[in-house]
């Protein structure tokens, strides 16, 4: 029987002192596809910052991955986030480099120091969300669907068990949409949860899955659009190899929620070539990594770094006020993704 992976018990969702959702009360197996749906401002985006302690939790009981949250440690935070792979409708990819730089720089961030474990690794999360041939492609050569699927393999490079996908769907056409969460349906046969924050309600009955609704400061589940795994129907084609070791509606729409901002070998192509050319350029100078240092939260490489993937890049407080805030814009620098994702480059 599947393990209990996220756990409420008369939850309070709080931001800046206002209660959001309360009594909040709920458990979420591992491998489970569920479903957020509600009005914008209802709370579901509070609901996911919450579990990964963006949002602090005042009262209640909320436990994630082992991790009960009323007690957990400043500390402790880039652990918990490790846990999760979190997919965000503003794409947040490095504008400076190309797809495989993007991810290569994630997991050089997180500890991963094997040229060829590095490579293999990108290779197969390109593959999952079948992107193989956009390898050398710069961001804005992509369509947002494909972005977006970028933004999903990101995710998955270090194995989180929970991904959680805040208005994934927003910025993309219907018929991409499909397949984005076509693709996040097939990581559950994986044993992945998948949390999914949505409006686009279509969504439930060609992948149909638990279906949690927050309404007047209520989050409950909806017994009528509800379908748990046992009774769902094979709507997947998707095939996802479990041998593998892996890790919106508009901004507009989204401040209106939330008003208050809370909280390998070597390349065989000149373009490849030019790729790392670019990305050797855009080190950041002395001063600027001593900053980052001070800021970091120490993400030690695993002890086996050559046989061993690393874990999940910490989400510091920094990169969520970067996605809220509309003058922030794109992060389109090695330093600035360095600044707001905590990481310190290792050699």
């Amino acid at each position: 029987m599947p393990e209990v992976i996220i756990k409420a018990e008369k939850a309070v969702i709080r931001q800046q002192k206002v209660t959001i959702l309360k009594e909040v009360s709920l458990e979420i197996k591992a491998g489970e596809f569920v479903y957020l749906i509600g009005k914008v401002g209802s709370g579901k985006s509070s609901f996911l910052k919450t579990l990964y302690a963006e949002l602090p939790l005042e009262y209640g009981q909320l436990e994630v991955a082992g991790f009960h949250l009323k007690k957990l440690k400043k500390s402790q935070v880039p652990m918990l986030r490790r846990k999760c792979g979190i997919v965000f409708q503003d794409f947040r990819l490095l504008t400076d480099r190309n797809v495989n730089s993007n991810l290569e720089f994630v997991l050089k961030a997180t500890g991963w120091k094997n040229k060829k474990a590095i490579r293999e690794r990108i290779e197969s999360v390109l593959e999952k969300v079948e992107m193989t041939e956009k390898r050398w492609k710069m961001p804005h050569e992509l369509s947002g669907g494909e972005q977006q699927r970028i933004v999903l393999a990101r995710a998955l490079l270090n194995a989180p068990p929970i991904i959680l996908a805040d208005e994934p769907t927003g910025n993309i056409d219907p018929e991409t949409s499909y397949r984005l969460v076509e693709l996040l349906k097939g990581l559950c046969e994986t044993g992945k949860t998948v949390l999914i924050a949505t409006h686009q309600y279509d969504l439930l009955e060609h992948y149909p899955g638990r279906v949690f609704r927050c309404d007047a400061g209520v989050l409950t589940e909806d017994p009528v659009l509800s379908v748990h795994p046992e009774f769902a129907e094979e709507s997947c084609p998707v095939a996802l190899d479990e041998s593998v070791e892996c890790p919106e509606e508009t901004a507009e729409a989204r401040e209106m929620e939330e008003p208050v901002s809370a909280v390998g070998d070597k390349p065989e192509t000149a373009g490849e070539e030019a790729s790392e050319t670019v990305a050797a350029e855009t080190e950041p100078d002395q001063e600027t990594e001593q900053l980052l240092r001070d800021a970091n939260l120490e993400v030690a490489p695993p002890e086996d770094a050559e046989e061993t993937p690393a874990k999940e890049p910490a989400l510091t407080d920094t990169v969520i006020e970067a996605i809220e805030s509309e003058e922030t814009g794109t992060i389109g620098t090695e330093s600035e993704q360095k600044e707001a994702f905590g990481f310190e480059l290792l050699d």
